[in-house]
């Protein structure tokens, strides 16, 4: 028997607060006016994806001292840019990070309960951690937790903030008029936490939501961060772009969903991806070398080795060879706020290896930099492409893509206008939104829907 295909999942990250953004191309705009989000968010809607991406910096980035300006920097608060997006978008998820290290769960539970409500079920919430003690002097706890407790309160907030809005069951308020009655329950709202690291009560003051609840986004790879997801989240983000190392994170994560009685279908596996697109397969990989060059300049290359070397190596060739000189490792780094420190666990290790590698292909420091660095995921015409994004979800490698283009606002029209057709012609992608809530668009069912079932069963 034939297995019947999966249904392509796409999303749209807006690309800011990250090293694949190409800020110096011509075509490039604003980060932070409204009008680049508003392009953006309706190209996304154009091309029926599920929803659009906010990633959030909540401190500038340093290199020795300095605001790191090879990089873009600096983001507009997430909920005010996506509750203005709910109203220029009518179908589009609406999905943002938001710290759980620094935050109130009383808080972000009214924040997206009210981003739901304005938006007409289409919220969802993308649960992080906090890594380091920089960003963490930006606010009142200024990094006091230690690795180890960081997933520990991030479960505790996410249980407490569900039990916020599940203080509502949807049915309370009544508003007749003629009896003066406006809510059946007087109790609405009413809460009780005591834990480790959250002590509240209270009542919560925004009724039951479309969704119920945000759809819950993760993005650890970590053993625990796969755990947490396998236990909480609708969707998880990966940073595996190959066919094989896909596939082996894909049957991980979906095995450990059994232990917290649930299926594989309830939670989606969503790499981020990014893509050069050309007429012919040989004209985006060329493309594509460029857009690399694009992405790390010299002095960008510089920077870069110096995550690793831990030093000042300002005067060095970018074009000439690596530094004889080792990487200091002690623990006060030159580069601040930037996850790509946390990637080189053993600076000495990777020093050799990197020494091996542009000595045995003759590059410099700038092409190590561009070939060791982050690299597209999908290069070639449209129908290479639409082609390549199939057979990763056909094999179970992904349930779909989170694509980050390298251009704002404009990077991904070219994708919406050429793979998306070809992929709606292969019948694995939609042609129109056939629900109104971002759970719809994502296959997920709603949160009330269990209890119901067992309501009705009763």
């Amino acid at each position: 028997m034939t297995k019947p295909l999966k249904q392509i999942h796409l999303a749209a990250h807006f690309p800011g607060v990250n090293n694949t953004t190409v800020w110096s191309d011509p075509k490039a705009g604003s980060h932070i006016e409204f009008d680049s989000f508003v392009h953006f968010a309706k190209t996304a809607e154009r091309a029926k994806f599920d929803f659009l991406f906010l990633a959030e910096g909540l401190r500038l980035r340093e290199h020795a001292g300095k605001i790191y300006d090879l990089d873009v920097v600096g983001r507009p608060d997430t909920f005010t840019v996506l509750a203005a997006l709910a109203a220029v978008t009518e179908h589009l998820g609406l999905t943002g990070t938001i710290n759980s290290t620094f935050n109130e769960p009383y808080e972000v539970a009214r924040q997206f309960a009210s981003l739901d409500h304005l938006s007409g079920g289409r919220s969802a919430w993308n649960v992080v951690t906090s890594w380091d003690a920089f960003t963490g002097e930006n606010f009142r706890r200024g990094g006091f937790l230690p690795k180890e407790e960081r997933y520990s309160r991030a479960r505790e907030f996410l249980t407490t903030a569900h039990e916020l809005f599940d203080s509502w069951r949807g049915d309370e308020i009544v508003a007749d008029q003629a009896t003066g009655t406006f809510l059946s329950d007087a109790k609405a709202g009413a809460f009780v936490h005591q834990g480790k690291h959250f002590d509240i009560h209270g009542r919560f003051n925004v009724p039951r939501s479309p969704q119920g609840r945000p759809v819950i986004f993760q993005a650890g790879d970590s053993d625990e961060g796969r755990e947490f997801a396998a236990a909480e989240a609708d969707a998880i983000f990966s940073r595996h772009g190959t066919l094989d190392t896909g596939r082996a994170f894909y049957q991980d994560v979906k095995r450990r969903l059994a232990r917290y009685g649930r299926r594989p279908d309830q939670l989606l596996i969503l790499p981020a991806a990014t893509f050069v697109l050309g007429d012919s397969d040989a004209e985006a990989e060329e493309a594509a070398r460029e857009v690399r060059r694009q992405q790390v300049s010299g002095a960008t290359a510089i920077r870069h080795l110096e995550f690793v070397w831990n030093r000042d190596l300002s005067g060095y060739d970018p074009d000439g060879p690596l530094p004889d000189v080792d990487p200091d490792v002690s623990e006060d780094h030159i580069a601040r706020g930037r996850a790509q420190v946390r990637m080189y666990r053993d600076p000495l290790a990777t020093a050799r290896e990197w020494r091996e590698l542009a000595e045995a292909n003759h590059w410099s420091i700038r092409d190590l930099v561009i070939h060791t660095g982050n690299r597209q995921s999908f290069v070639g015409s449209p129908a290479t492409v639409a082609a390549a994004i199939n057979e990763f979800v056909q094999s179970d490698a992904a349930d779909g893509f989170i694509l980050v283009p390298h251009i704002t606002p404009g990077g991904l029209d070219e994708f919406a206008d050429t793979v998306v057709p070809l992929l709606q012609e292969q019948g694995v992608f939609r042609t129109d939104y056939e629900g109104t809530t971002l759970r719809d668009h994502l296959g997920l069912a709603h949160p009330d829907d269990a209890v119901r079932g067992e309501r009705a069963a009763s």
